[in-house]
């Protein structure tokens, strides 16, 4: 059986194809364009019946949703590889930097998205109350960078292959500043020199330049 990323352009599937390249693990790579709505094509939205990004085919088998994918492929392919294992200090770090990716962090942002293409004002309550709850989430992650290299610790893990989409490409969509984060920069600098990061980059966007500036220097907007 042969593993399928899906990758849609500018999506939270590259998370996929860059721990496909850290676990250098064989696998093919679809790559589709966002229609000019910015939503995924028609084939793309057929492989799963949610329609979103990301999604594999592993022989039979159609999975979609990016924290479940990172943990099938890992539990499947990864041979202990970006994981921590319950008997390890720092495992509870790693659970929660895992899920407060996609159970924070992104859901922030896209709420924040959908405001502003709703020209939602910004002194809305509920807009102020989405932007410090995302200060405040940043500022947490940027004193724990402080402390190490990583989310879970010193070693790259899963946690980082689902957090760095939402610090990087994901300001496409709502171009956020991390100038006064020194520690995220600096962590963003060490991914960015990843060469399992830089091939996956050029594999799924080959167009696209690494969104790993404080300010972002492209907006889809």
């Amino acid at each position: 059986m042969t593993l399928t990323v899906h990758h849609l352009k500018r999506s939270q599937s590259e998370r996929i194809i860059w721990l496909c390249e850290e676990l250098n693990i064989p696998y093919e790579l679809k790559v589709y364009a966002r229609e000019p709505t910015l939503s995924a094509p028609e084939p793309y939205r057929n492989i799963h019946w949610s329609g979103t990004a990301p999604v594999i085919q592993d022989g039979e088998l159609a999975l979609a949703e990016s924290g479940a994918i990172v943990e099938y492929i890992l539990s499947k392919y990864g041979n202990g590889k970006l994981v921590i294992k319950p008997d390890q200090p720092n495992y509870a770090d790693y659970l929660f930097w895992f899920h407060h990716a996609n159970g924070s962090v992104q859901p922030t942002i896209t709420t924040m998205v959908f405001a502003e293409f709703a020209k939602i004002s910004p002194d809305d309550p509920g807009q102020l109350i989405m932007r410090n709850r995302f200060q405040i989430g940043l500022s947490g992650m940027d004193k724990r960078l402080g402390e190490f290299e990583y989310l879970a610790g010193n070693e790259l893990t899963g946690a980082d292959i689902m957090m760095v989409f939402s610090l990087t490409t994901m300001r496409l969509f709502l171009p956020y500043s991390l100038e006064e984060f020194p520690n995220i920069m600096a962590y963003l600098d060490r991914v960015g020199k990843r060469e399992a990061y830089q091939r996956a980059m050029k594999k799924g966007d080959p167009d696209l330049r690494p969104v790993l500036d404080g300010i972002p220097q492209d907006t889809f907007f």
